[in-house]
């Protein structure tokens, strides 16, 4: 690699804690991510051994009280942890995030009980969480959704169907919306159900076009018993659960497209300055340069964005908007410097040969998940001139 090479992001961290985290992430990434990302997506393999490596590194827990055997880290340190893990590959970036977002309910609506029986094996003891919310006829409306939980006494049973499930059908634990009141979002409450629970069972996966090696897949609740010991906060407290949990999951988000926009802007960096073209480097030409010039100033802002959020929420401070704001910018911006990676690779970068198609095809998927980017400007707008006349 030349001087014209990329480097390593150059981080603003709070603490000397902090930078360390950071330099056993990327020694993580180099040693045991990045060698195996290409082969591994291609085949549609899920890396549930680097998955295990991460909890028994404290990687799973981050932004959780140590109490209980998290890392007790701010937002602003575990986003850019995130964001490195989603540069060296996506699957593993997003699925922290995914496992972050399904302990989200207990540890901030959970009984001290519930927290002290669950929460150390979900944080760091080698499980895998995923997060039910939408449903084949219930997405961006999610509070349409139709699961119903039953109860009987002591006990709840689980009828429905849940889809679009990162982790469906692999995961250990699910953190589960369903149904126990009334139409709207005032009628739903949230449950805690093991994974292995009688009457749970998942569809075969999605074929997608991109992230192959994560597993999404619907999962069906046929009869499932869950004692109520097992329901996470109040009855029909489960929207606004849900809304809190996706205003962090939407900061996760954001930092996995600005980690995976970075490595299209590095791998499209070392290609112009390796490949030689009417006798010089391409990176010397100033059309292209202008081109990494504006893949970097939209990494950056994005950045910017996203940890801006996140202080705001380290502070307890309302983020909600600044939320929507930086996943809708992060991975709009994803998917502009991906493309740009691949045109600047050239016939090379819509081969598998690069990983640059990869970054491309798996950005897409940023653009909807957790809310759409429609969905992000309908918050932002509301923020701003209030609910829409109906």
């Amino acid at each position: 690699m030349t001087d014209h090479g990329p480097q390593p992001v150059e981080r603003q961290l709070p603490t000397e804690e902090a930078r360390d985290l950071i330099a056993l992430v990327r020694d993580l990434v180099q040693r045991e991510i990045e060698p195996h990302a290409a082969e591994e997506e291609d085949a549609g393999r899920f890396p549930r051994e680097v998955f295990g490596l991460l909890s028994t590194s404290g990687l799973l827990a981050l932004p959780y009280a140590e109490e209980f055997g998290g890392g007790d880290q701010p937002y602003e340190v575990y986003l850019q942890v995130l964001e490195e893990l989603a540069a060296a590959r996506l699957t593993v970036g997003l699925g922290v995030s995914v496992h972050t977002l399904a302990c989200h309910a207990l540890a901030g609506y959970g009984t001290k009980e519930q927290q002290a029986e669950h929460l150390p094996a979900m944080l760091g003891g080698g499980l895998l969480g995923a997060y039910c919310l939408s449903e084949p006829s219930a997405g961006s409306d999610a509070a349409a959704l139709r699961t119903r939980a039953t109860r009987d006494g002591d006990t709840w049973t689980l009828e429905g169907t849940k889809a679009w499930i990162t982790h469906g059908g692999i995961a250990d634990f699910y953190t589960v919306l369903a149904r126990t009141g009334g139409e709207g979002a005032h009628g739903i409450t949230a449950f805690l159900v093991p994974g292995d629970a009688p009457g749970l069972s998942a569809a075969p996966p999605e074929r997608k076009m991109g992230m192959k090696g994560s597993p999404t897949a619907q999962l069906h609740f046929d009869g499932v018993r869950i004692p109520d010991a097992r329901r996470i906060g109040e009855e029909g407290q489960g929207f606004a659960i849900a809304l809190s949990a996706l205003d962090s999951g939407r900061l996760g988000i954001s930092a996995c497209a600005i980690g995976i926009a970075q490595a299209a802007l590095d791998e499209a960096l070392s290609f112009l300055a390796e490949r030689r073209q009417f006798g010089r480097p391409l990176v010397d030409f100033q059309g292209l340069r202008f081109m990494l010039a504006d893949m970097a100033t939209q990494i950056e802002a994005g950045r910017a964005l996203y940890l801006a959020a996140a202080r705001l929420r380290d502070a307890g401070l309302p983020f909600s908007k600044q939320a929507a704001m930086a996943k809708l910018f992060c991975t709009d911006a994803a998917m502009r410097v991906t493309t740009d990676a691949v045109q600047l690779l050239g016939g090379y970068g819509y081969t598998a040969d690069f990983p640059a198609e990869r970054y491309m095809r798996e950005a897409k998927v940023l653009q909807i998940v957790e809310g759409t980017n429609q969905i992000q400007r309908l918050v932002v707008a509301r923020h701003l001139a209030g609910p829409e006349s109906r």
